[in-house]
C-alpha cells in the first residue's frame, strides 16, 4: 500500500493539481532573515513502551527534543522541517491557514519529503489556539504526530496542560487497511453500535452533553431506520501522550490554580468522550477557536478536532483524572492533574460502562465568540457522505473532480451522511462555520472540523480568500484512504 495511502485519490489528486493557478513562490520559507530566526523540527522513529511491549513509532521534536511546536499569536511560522525518520513522508498543520504549497498534502503541490530532506516554511501563524500537525499518509497510525501551540499574546492567569490521544495498534497500517478493505470491513467486528444495530428515527434523549444539553441519537427527525456502525478497528491500546491509563502522566498543578486543559483528538479511528469526573469544567473553544463557555463533566471530541477545557483544581490534595472514554466501548485513556502532595492511586485501561456515543447535541449548543461576518452565501455544495462497511468503500458524491469556487465568495457546504458511519469532516486551508443542522439555521462554532452523524445533515460556511487545490476529506484515517477524499480548488482572480 503506498505511503499516500489511496492510490486513486491521489492521482486524482495528482492530475488535478494543476488546476489550481496559484504559484508555489515564496510559501516555503524564503523569506529574508538569518538562519537561526528558523525553528527546527525532526521528524523520526523512536521507541516508547505501550502494554509492556516496545514499539517503534515516529515522532515531531522540536527544538527542546520534545514533541511538537510552540508560537505566540502574531509570530511567524518560520520552520525548518527535516526527515530524518528513514521513509518518505509529509507533514500537514491542521488548524493552520498556510498558503497551498506549505499545508502538506502529498503532491498538492509538492512531493513527499524524501529521506534526509530539509524543508523550510515561512508564513503567519494566526490567532492564538490549540492545533496540531501530523502526516497526511498511513503514517499517522504508527503516531507521526504532535501538538502544535499557539498562545495568546496576552496570557490569562492559568497554568497549562497539552493532551494528545491516540489509538494504537502493533499491526501496521497497511494490514489494517488491507484487512478492512478485503474482508467484512471491521477489525475485531465491534459493529452494531446501537445494541440492536438499528438507528431509531426518533431521536432518544439522555444527559450526557455540557450544561445539561440533551444528548440525541445520530438520526434527525424523519430519518429512516438504518444500520450503523461505530468502531471498526479494535486497537492495541488508547494513548494519552504516549502512555496508558495504567501507567499515565501525572501533572503537577497548584492547589485552587486555574487551568486550560487542551485535548487533541490524533486518533486514527477513534471518537473519544472527555470526562472530567467530579471537578466541572468550561469548553472555551473548540479547534483553535474561542466559544461562549459552555459548563459540564462530559465532552465530545471526534478525529481531528481538538477542545480547551478550563477548569479549577481543588484547594486541597486532591487528583483530578481527566479520562478520555472511548465511543460505545469501555476501554479509556487520559492523565491524572494533582496538586503537590495529592495521593494518586491506580486506574484501569477498562471503564465499568461504555463510552457515550457522539452525536450533534453539544453541536448545537455552540456559539462562535468571533463568528464570520454575516453573509449570504455566494455559492452551495451539496454533497452525500456515502460507504458501507462490506467493501468498504467511501466516496462524498460530486467530488469526482475537485470541486471549482471562486476567491472572495463565502461559499457554504451541505453535507448529508447517508452512510452507518460517522464522518468527521475537515477542511484544509480555511477555517468554516457550522451554519445548520438537520435544516435548523444556527450561528455555531467556527472550526475546521465537524462530526456528521448518520443519517444527519450539516452545513458550513467559509470564506474563499486562501487560493489553490486543498484537501476536503473524512478525518478517520480509514474512510480517507478508502475514497472519502476530495478538494476545492480556486485560483488567485476574484470572482
Amino acid at each position: 500500500m503506498s505511503l499516500r495511502m489511496n492510490r486513486r485519490s491521489f492521482l486524482s489528486m495528482t492530475a488535478f493539481a494543476s488546476l489550481a493557478a496559484t504559484p508555489v513562490g515564496r510559501t516555503l520559507a524564503q523569506t529574508p532573515g538569518a538562519p537561526s530566526a528558523l525553528k527546527p523540527l525532526r521528524i523520526v522513529k523512536r521507541t516508547i513502551e505501550v502494554n509492556r511491549r516496545s514499539a517503534s513509532v515516529y515522532g515531531l521534536l522540536g527544538p527542546d527534543g520534545r514533541p511538537g511546536l510552540t508560537f505566540t499569536e502574531g509570530e511567524e511560522f518560520r520552520v525548518r522541517l527535516v526527515n530524518e525518520s528513514g521513509e518518505p513522508t509529509t507533514v500537514h498543520w491542521h488548524g493552520l491557514t498556510p498558503p497551498w504549497a506549505a499545508d502538506g498534502v502529498a503532491d498538492a503541490p509538492l512531493p513527499l519529503i524524501g529521506v534526509g530532506e530539509t524543508r523550510e516554511y515561512g508564513f503567519p501563524v494566526g490567532s492564538a489556539g490549540t492545533h496540531w500537525m501530523h502526516a497526511h499518509t498511513l503514517q499517522e497510525q504508527a503516531l507521526l504526530a504532535a501538538p502544535l501551540i499557539v498562545r495568546d499574546r496576552r496570557p490569562a492567569d492559568e497554568q497549562e496542560v497539552v493532551v494528545l490521544l491516540h489509538d494504537f495498534s502493533f499491526t501496521p497500517a497497511e494490514e489494517l487497511l488491507a484487512r478492512l478493505t478485503g474482508g467484512s470491513g471491521h477489525v475485531g467486528m465491534n459493529h452494531g453500535a446501537m445494541g440492536h444495530g438499528v438507528m431509531s428515527p426518533m431521536p432518544a434523549m439522555s444527559e450526557h452533553a455540557g450544561q445539561g444539553a440533551p444528548v440525541s441519537g445520530h438520526a434527525g427527525h424523519g430519518v429512516p431506520a438504518m444500520a450503523m456502525d461505530v468502531n471498526d478497528v479494535e486497537y492495541d491500546a488508547y494513548l494519552a501522550n504516549d502512555r496508558t491509563l495504567d501507567d499515565p502522566e501525572v501533572v503537577r498543578l497548584d492547589k485552587g490554580g486555574r487551568v486550560r486543559v487542551r485535548i487533541i483528538n490524533g486518533a486514527t479511528a477513534t471518537g473519544f468522550t472527555i470526562d472530567t469526573g467530579r471537578v466541572e469544567a468550561r469548553l472555551v473553544a473548540v479547534d483553535g477557536q474561542p466559544v461562549v463557555p459552555v459548563p459540564g463533566r462530559l465532552f465530545p471530541v471526534t478525529m481531528g478536532q481538538r477542545i480547551d477545557l478550563v477548569l479549577e483544581m481543588p484547594k486541597d490534595d486532591q487528583s483530578v483524572p481527566i479520562l478520555a472514554l472511548r465511543e460505545n466501548a469501555p476501554e479509556r485513556t487520559g492523565i491524572i492533574l494533582a496538586t503537590a502532595g495529592a495521593q494518586v492511586g491506580k486506574l484501569a485501561t477498562t471503564g465499568a460502562g461504555k463510552g457515550p456515543l457522539l452525536d450533534l447535541a453539544v453541536e448545537r449548543h455552540l456559539r462562535a465568540a468571533a463568528p464570520l461576518a454575516p453573509r449570504a452565501a455566494n455559492r452551495t455544495i451539496t454533497t452525500e457522505l456515502q460507504g458501507t462497511m462490506e467493501g468498504y468503500a467511501w466516496s462524498q458524491s460530486g467530488f469526482d473532480r475537485p470541486a471549482p469556487v471562486r476567491k472572495g465568495e463565502r461559499v457554504a457546504i451541505t453535507m448529508r451522511n447517508t452512510s452507518m458511519m460517522a464522518h468527521p469532516m475537515h477542511l484544509h486551508g480555511h477555517r468554516f462555520q457550522v451554519i445548520g443542522i438537520d435544516g435548523t439555521q444556527i450561528a455555531g462554532a467556527v472550526r475546521d472540523t465537524v462530526l456528521v452523524t448518520p443519517g444527519s445533515t450539516v452545513t458550513v460556511a467559509f470564506e474563499a480568500d486562501n487560493a489553490g487545490t486543498f484537501a476536503f476529506h473524512c478525518h478517520h484515517l480509514y474512510h480517507m484512504a478508502a475514497g472519502m477524499m476530495g478538494f476545492i480548488t480556486y485560483d488567485g482572480i476574484s470572482g
